[in-house]
């Protein structure tokens, strides 16, 4: 492995799942990744991980704390935001807290690092931004209210900001994976009924989400705008 790290990445959420997931696969391709995350990192500091526990919704405080995780390492070009959150809702359960929450983490929280890791992706050069939506920006499931209306808060943002920041070679695109083998997914209860309407009569692993992430984002090309489903099929049914 490469021990002199020729470009950096932020990624959001790596405390596990997919987060996780992207911030080892930078890592085994020689990346310096800048982990951030509410949870502490069980993964010690080294040339190539900087951990930081933070609050997406929070910029101001986590700035500095990015700024300082970013100073005399290898240039910024890429930014992923894997963080998120999909507790149930319905136009019955939903309340004020809940919606806020939802969109604070899911949507601001995206916008947040956006601005924060955009700064060094000027400076850089250009770069990549790949933020997480859903297939439920697409195809919505039941109890999901706030949970979809925020994934597709995502896509519009990612095709916003896609035209925003072209003129700086930075492109903007997002991952919309659908069920995909997690801790949290599991905890969840539904994975195992929910394969049976996947074509692919299976979840994804989080290996694979994370090979799309790589592909949008460590060699950007042609390619902005956009939002990849990554859902075994269930977006054409």
């Amino acid at each position: 492995m490469n021990t002199a790290p020729h470009s950096s990445v932020i990624v959001t959420g790596t405390s596990s799942g997919m987060g996780q997931a992207v911030a080892q696969r930078f890592q085994n391709e020689g990346w310096h990744v800048v982990a951030i995350d509410v949870m502490p990192s069980k993964q010690a500091a080294s040339a190539l991980f900087s951990p930081v526990v933070g609050d997406i919704t929070r910029e101001d405080a986590l700035t500095g704390a990015v700024d300082a995780a970013l100073d005399g390492k290898a240039p910024l070009r890429a930014i992923i935001n894997a963080a998120g959150i999909f507790p149930t809702s319905s136009l019955d359960s939903y309340n004020e807290a809940l919606y806020r929450t939802i969109f604070d983490i899911n949507v601001l929280g995206s916008l947040n690092i956006a601005r924060i890791g955009t700064r060094h992706l000027k400076a850089a050069g250009g770069g990549a931004i790949v933020f997480f939506a859903s297939v439920d920006a697409f195809t919505v499931s039941k109890n999901q209210l706030l949970y979809s209306a925020s994934k597709a808060a995502v896509v519009s943002m990612t095709r916003s900001l896609a035209i925003e920041l072209a003129e700086h070679n930075i492109v903007v695109n997002a991952v919309a994976p659908g069920w995909v083998d997690t801790e949290g997914t599991r905890a969840g209860g539904r994975i195992e009924a929910a394969i049976q309407s996947i074509p692919l009569k299976r979840a994804a692993r989080v290996e694979e989400i994370a090979d799309w992430v790589w592909q949008l984002s460590a060699r950007p090309s042609y390619v902005t705008g956009e939002s990849l489903c990554i859902a075994g099929g269930v977006f054409m049914r």
